[in-house]
């Protein structure tokens, strides 16, 4: 059986890279939408998160590489979020 290819493995070098890629991305716009949906000012949303405003532009930008799972993870807390980690099968390469 062949592995489903999706965007994230086009972008990335191998399959491990490509997942990594894929939860950032998923991490990153669900803050995104979280903080845009608040009426924060730039600084306050910053502040909320714990970031400086540069950075937390970089997020509202979705610049993915910017951020590690780690970074992402520590925002979502900040935020009042938890986060969960749900590992599924899937289809070996051939």
């Amino acid at each position: 059986m062949t592995r489903i290819r999706s965007v994230f493995d086009d972008l990335m070098d191998s399959p491990e890279e490509a997942e990594n890629l894929r939860i950032r991305a998923e991490l990153l716009l669900d803050l995104r939408d979280l903080i845009k949906s608040k009426d924060w000012s730039q600084k306050e949303a910053a502040n909320h998160c714990g970031v400086t405003v540069p950075r937390l532009n970089n997020l509202l930008n979705g610049h993915t590489d910017k951020f590690s799972i780690d970074a992402l993870v520590k925002i979502a807390a900040r935020l009042g979020q938890s986060v969960t980690v749900e590992m599924s099968t899937q289809r070996a390469a051939a």
